[in-house]
């Protein structure tokens, strides 16, 4: 792991917000986005060597200048100055390793290493029983950000990635939190947030799921159901499906007044892999440029609202929709007149996709690619 430096000082660098380098609590300035930029990739990549093409393609984007390595090069030599500057030993810390570097440094030295360690700290605790440690130790989690995940630097391809995943993550770990506390019988202490993130997410079914179940272990039925049909109409106006099988079963279970189990499944949210600016879901569609599978999913069919416009005969208005869940990513057909097919077989109920599986809709083949399970590289 990395050394702590020169006089055993204490390295802390921050994503989760601005980016940030902090040595032994003191706040060291990083000038320029550039130079910020190339601290925030090495950070989300770290103990991982990054080459020297992909760091500059990071940092200039869709327009790196024709010797933009050599750019590369005066920034490195700048990051090297400034942790010296600060007593931190740079040879050890930032590496050179073949044709890249390599920030060498432990998730404790870093907010967003620090914040996944917490998540499956509560996780561990909530799977065993312990809501309590839990829901403290997702707190600790998210007490980590101090904003925007690399505010400032948005616009660059890496930096948009990283934070739209984060900020999944982010609502997970909040939702586990909230889990947690439920679990601990605070539900009256939370429903002011879970309704403030149902308004704000309408169609997440699991943070619907908690309200429903904090109004329900608080006595109001009627609440709770009312809750339920509002879920149902949210995810029917905007997204044309109906509720998932556990939101299903949860609303069975308020309509039949049967008990709720005092502490619900792990939270499936935290078992992700760690960060990394890699870790997306996408459609490669007739081998064109891939599409993103952002967290809202993707709706696919004729009609010109859909996110996958498929112009073809064979094709229904609202033919297919992609979800995203806690436990996996799912394809459902919205009763589309030819079916959809996955690996040459027609689906029936929601199916879960895997890397590699090949979906056919009308005359069109997409493929559901996760890289860092493939060789192929992600997306530019």
């Amino acid at each position: 792991m990395a050394a702590a430096g020169i006089g055993q000082v204490a390295l802390d660098l921050r994503v989760l917000g601005p980016v940030r380098l902090l040595v032994t609590g003191k706040a060291i300035p990083l000038r320029g986005a550039k130079l910020r930029a190339l601290v925030a990739m090495l950070v989300i990549n770290r103990r991982s060597a990054v080459a020297k093409t992909t760091l500059a393609k990071g940092i200039w984007d869709e327009g790196p200048p024709s010797r933009s390595v050599d750019g590369l090069y005066a920034y490195v030599s700048n990051l090297r100055t400034v942790l010296r500057g600060a007593g931190v030993d740079d040879r050890t810390t930032l590496r050179t390793v073949g044709d890249g570097y390599l920030l060498d440094i432990s998730d404790e030295q870093c907010d967003v290493g620090r914040f996944e360690r917490a998540r499956n700290q509560g996780t561990l605790a909530f799977s065993t029983g312990d809501p309590e440690t839990a829901a403290q130790c997702f707190a600790m989690a998210l007490s980590e950000w101090s904003g925007e995940a690399v505010a400032g630097l948005r616009g660059l391809r890496f930096t948009d990635n990283f934070a739209t995943d984060m900020d999944e993550r982010r609502l997970n770990a909040t939702a586990d939190r909230l889990d947690a506390d439920i679990a601990c019988g605070r539900e009256s202490v939370i429903l002011g947030e879970l309704t403030a993130l149902t308004a704000e997410h309408t169609v997440n079914e699991r943070l619907w799921r908690l309200l429903i179940t904090a109004l329900y272990r608080g006595g109001r039925q009627a609440d709770a159901l009312a809750a339920c049909l509002r879920i149902r109409r949210n995810l029917a106006d905007q997204q044309g499906i109906d509720p998932d099988p556990k939101t299903v079963a949860l609303e069975a279970a308020v309509r039949s007044q049967q008990a709720l189990p005092t502490i619900a499944s792990p939270p499936g949210a935290t078992t992700r892999d760690i960060p990394d600016i890699r870790r997306q879901a996408w459609l490669r569609v007739d081998d064109d440029e891939p599409i993103v599978i952002p967290a809202a999913g993707l709706r696919i069919g004729r009609d010109a609202d859909n996110d996958i416009v498929l112009d073809d005969s064979w094709v229904s208005r609202k033919h297919a929709r992609i979800l995203t869940r806690p436990d996996g990513i799912f394809i459902r057909d919205r009763d589309s007149a030819n079916g959809v097919y996955v690996n040459g077989s027609p689906i029936g109920a929601d199916t879960t996709l895997s890397d590699g599986d090949v979906i056919r809709i009308g005359s069109t083949t997409m493929r559901y690619e996760v890289p860092g399970r493939r060789t192929e590289k992600p997306p530019p």
